[in-house]
């Protein structure tokens, strides 16, 4: 048997391209490459479309998906409010045919820009280091090699489906997945009581289908301040099924239930489909990372320092792969960092990641920044907390029906945790409508340094506005 001459490294290093930048991945480490690059050879590397999770699979469908159920909601308070509505569920297929000629409309405008660029080599493949700053980048079966002098990593990460006896053998879906099925299931079991599973409960169940919310632990949404999880936990009853303190120890398929689930409680759940949402898991387990000298953390994710750098000389790393908080505007945060970074290498800018606002969009929404008040303790901080509930403002009696309304839309909740030796806030938890948009006056405050009470009374808040409720957990500081 011959054997084929095999290269020589002259040979192999005049097959290899060369690029002054390497970016792996098309979401936030796309906008990392603007017209300021003109001059540089670059290429963006993305196996996906272009987008990343945010717009083809994450914030930007489920968005979209969330406010026609909140108009769903809206209809059903009616009555309530002494308005003759009615909600008589979704058209899934009307919605949805919005939700993705949007977003793919935009994911296929981004790729044409990418591919007409002259100064960028948009690669739809996957890129895997073979060494420091050397790549194999696998493009349509072929494989080119590749070396850069910055290498960014931005690669995202991706939804973990447990190993639970029998799952993958009934009809499961991910958030990955979820927004593009074709029809709305009658009966959807959603596993997980995060941000992800909350989000997609809501819609599912304003749509019309029948929910079961199965989580572990004693409360939704747990990794919220506990006064508001517990309220969220109520809240949610009110409108889907949701089994506590429960985990799925085996799943099948019977007659009349495609997904029939057995917790370890003894309990099942039967369903037409499984929405699986317990967590997500940084996409760096398969990129060759230690051949370039990259380091990872105990949770598989990329070690990085105040100016997003790695372990690595020349690797930069950004968004859900690295520490930092997963989440879009943190990502976009620090690809703007490693932007000027690379731009301007005598003269490194730093991560910020004191004060990053959370939203859960929700029914009713959910939103935070900071530390919560046990958190705070645990620090060795002497706080003081204010709260303020919805009910007790102008705007919270147009909200709530009469004065014993407990639904969602009346029970609203903020919660301000400040520091009594300096004023400060250093925590604030929201739950009610437009929480989403009223922390942001609570972010701002933290952000440049203002004391709670000139926050509370060196500006007008105009009345009634729901604004008012801020003010009020404000001045129920004791400062």
């Amino acid at each position: 048997m011959s054997t084929a001459p095999q290269p020589s490294a002259e040979d192999a290093e005049q097959d290899t391209t060369h690029y002054d930048v390497v970016v792996l991945g098309g979401g936030s480490g796309n906008s990392v490459v603007d017209d300021r690059f003109e001059g540089l050879r670059v290429a963006i590397v993305e196996p996906g479309p272009l987008g990343g999770t945010c717009l083809n699979r994450g914030c930007i469908p489920s968005k979209m998906y969330i406010r026609p159920a909140d108009v769903l909601r809206e209809a059903e308070r009616g009555p309530a409010l002494g308005v003759r509505t009615t909600a008589d569920g979704a058209d899934w297929p009307a919605v949805r045919r919005r939700v993705l000629s949007r977003v793919d409309g935009q994911s296929a405008d981004g790729r044409r820009y990418r591919e007409e660029s002259e100064h960028v080599d948009y690669l739809p493949g996957r890129g895997r280091f073979t060494g420091p700053r050397r790549l194999a980048i696998t493009v349509d079966g072929a494989t080119r090699s590749v070396t850069a002098d910055h290498v960014v990593v931005a690669t995202g990460s991706r939804p973990v489906v447990p190993d639970v006896e029998g799952l993958h053998d009934v009809p499961h879906h991910t958030s990955d997945t979820i927004m593009r099925i074709e029809e709305l299931p009658p009966r959807i079991a959603v596993l997980g009581g995060g941000y992800i599973g909350c989000e997609f409960a809501h819609v599912f169940s304003s749509y019309g289908a029948q929910v079961t919310q199965i989580e572990s632990g004693g409360t939704l949404l747990s990794g919220q301040d506990p006064d508001v999880s517990s309220r969220f936990t109520d809240a949610a009853r009110q409108q889907w099924e949701v089994r506590l303190g429960a985990q799925v120890s085996r799943a099948e398929s019977v007659d009349g239930a495609p997904a029939r689930l057995h917790l370890d409680d003894g309990s099942t759940v039967d369903a037409d489909l499984v929405l699986v949402a317990t967590g997500r898991t940084p996409n760096s387990d398969d990129l060759g990372l230690d051949l370039a000298g990259v380091d990872l953390d105990d949770e598989g994710l990329v070690v990085v320092d105040e100016h997003q750098r790695t372990s690595a000389d020349g690797v930069w790393s950004l968004g859900d792969v690295c520490q930092g908080a997963p989440l879009k505007h943190v990502a976009n945060h620090e690809a703007r960092v490693v932007q000027h970074n690379l731009l301007h290498p005598d003269d490194l800018v730093r991560s910020d990641h004191r004060f990053v606002p959370q939203t859960v969009f929700t029914h009713p929404q959910v939103a935070q920044v900071g530390l919560t008040e046990d958190a705070a303790r645990e620090q060795g901080l002497d706080v003081v907390v204010g709260c303020a509930e919805y009910a007790d403002t102008a705007y919270g009696w147009a909200l709530a029906a009469d004065e014993d309304d407990d639904s969602p839309e009346a029970n609203g909740l903020v919660k301000v945790v400040a520091d009594r030796a300096t004023g400060r806030l250093v925590g604030a938890h929201l739950i009610g409508t437009e929480a989403s948009i009223l922390v942001q006056v609570l972010v701002q405050a933290m952000a440049f340094d203002l004391p709670a009470a000139d926050l509370a009374r060196g500006q007008f808040w105009p009345h009634p506005a729901l604004s008012e409720v801020v003010e009020q957990a404000l001045l129920d500081l004791d400062l």
